[in-house]
């Protein structure tokens, strides 16, 4: 045979072609879109902010009660020193007292009218 006449034969002996179906690939979708862990990361980030000023602000509070109990304390101490003080002058500022200690230092009274100043000043 020739190769003219194998040309010629050629496209008579074509091989049927195959129908090819068209695979659709599908592509892997992600789990989490961007948008999605954008708001992810937003809304943790925004928790996260919240517990952080959360904390802050109790430890602020604990701190504050704390320094009001101490002052506290000490209001009722310097109340009870007060307390304890303003007895004293009473005791100390009684007439007979005074008198007893005017005699022994050698003050003579001449008058027996011994009146206190505060009642002086109410009459």
């Amino acid at each position: 045979m020739s190769a003219e006449q194998i040309r010629k034969q050629q496209p008579l002996q074509q091989p049927e072609r195959q129908k090819q179906a068209k695979v659709k690939v599908h592509k892997k979708k992600k789990w989490i879109s961007t948008g999605e862990k954008f708001l992810y990361s937003f809304a943790t980030t925004a928790v996260l902010a919240a517990s952080v000023f959360l904390v802050q602000t109790s430890a602020q509070t604990d701190t504050i009660n704390r320094d009001i109990r101490g002052l506290e304390q000490e209001i009722q101490q310097q109340a009870s020193l007060n307390e304890n003080l303003a007895y004293q002058v009473k005791e100390l500022s009684n007439p007979d007292r005074i008198l007893s200690i005017a005699k022994e230092n050698g003050l003579n009274i001449q008058n027996a009218q011994v009146k206190q100043a505060g009642k002086i000043n109410n009459e």
